[in-house]
């Protein structure tokens, strides 16, 4: 019994999270739940977004289930994500985008993986302002050998284990001749020691040109923090939106597993928001722990479910008559 810390969130998130709690149960899996709050709900109660007991939870526990969470734009406290990210070195942000049959789209079997590095870059909290009228601001990216070393190993490794045939480096290093011309040259080093997967490197804003136009061309991408975080998106939207993509964060002994779509307070409490991104990152999840029964089971309801069209939300049926509540009840029946 491996015990896991759940984190609902905030708008949708306990929705959402309540029927991906009930499917990972049903499908046999065997976990204890902690369940601990973080986000906007916690803030009101505790006057911090981010707990001590949470924090302790994920000590323990070593992995987090995470629905989405509110954190304010522009000012009060820092990401709760960004955090959880540094505190427990969850360096890996590993975001795979993949076609449904049953999701109509602008492309076909598109299958890309975005693994990001999560720690640095210009996502490292490093910013102020240079006058004391706040009139100029100033954002520092840090980029370390180390770090750009263990994330394109990574990508190497994830495509090895999972039967991929290319790692493609994303970067401006005709531009950012230091921070990205540093993680370009560790990616090309790294790269020599994979010989037996073919490696590509793209400048940045060309890859979301070719991602447009040709997505296929694409298979594993690695890249720094910012441009890793926009890319996912860019692929999420090639196969039908946030709501269907989940999101790994993964260190060396600690493991987040979440939604990465916002938390969409206009439609909490209305039964209509769509679980697969977080059903998804269960999947991922129960691979991580070592159930991979379970996550197969899983994966291969959800796959049924959407691809039938029949028992999903509004977003992917609008005449399906289905809910949250509902959508999940159809993966639970479809395990069997």
């Amino acid at each position: 019994m491996q015990s896991v810390t759940l984190i609902k969130g905030d708008g949708i998130g306990p929705s959402i999270m309540d029927v991906a709690v009930r499917v990972i149960e049903a499908a046999g899996a065997k976990i204890q739940w902690q369940e601990a709050e973080a986000g906007m709900g916690a803030f009101e109660k505790y006057g911090t977004p981010l707990p001590e007991a949470t924090l302790e939870s994920i000590e323990k526990t070593r992995v987090a289930f995470k629905g989405p969470l509110t954190t304010q734009v522009g000012s009060g406290f820092r990401s709760i994500n960004v955090e959880l990210r540094q505190r427990y070195d969850l360096y890996a942000n590993v975001r795979p985008a993949k076609s449904w049959p049953g999701v109509k789209t602008r492309f076909e079997n598109v299958d890309i993986v975005v693994v990001r590095e999560n720690t640095e870059g210009l996502y490292c909290g490093l910013e102020h302002f240079l006058t004391r009228k706040h009139d100029i601001a100033e954002s520092l990216a840090v980029v370390t050998r180390s770090a750009s070393e263990r994330i394109v190993e990574h990508a190497f490794q994830f495509a090895r284990e999972n039967n991929r045939k290319k790692v493609t480096v994303c970067h401006k290093a005709n531009i950012l001749k230091f921070t990205q011309g540093l993680f370009l040259e560790v990616a090309r080093e790294v790269a020599q020691k994979h010989s037996d997967i073919q490696f590509d490197e793209k400048i940045i804003d060309a890859s979301c040109m070719h991602m447009v136009m040709d997505p296929s061309q694409f298979d594993v991408i690695v890249c720094t923090n910012m441009f890793g975080d926009i890319l996912s998106d860019l692929t999420a939207g090639l196969v039908g939106g946030l709501g269907l993509i989940p999101g790994a964060n993964i260190g060396e002994d600690a493991a987040l597993f979440e939604a990465v779509h916002g938390s969409a307070p206009d439609i909490a409490g209305k039964n209509l928001a769509n679980p697969t991104a977080v059903l998804m990152a269960g999947v991922m999840m129960l691979k991580h722990l070592g159930q991979n029964d379970a996550a197969i089971k899983m994966q291969k309801a959800i796959e049924k479910v959407i691809n039938e069209g029949k028992h999903v939300t509004p977003d992917l049926n609008p005449d399906s008559g289905c809910g949250t509540v509902e959508m999940g009840q159809a993966i639970i029946d479809a395990l069997d």
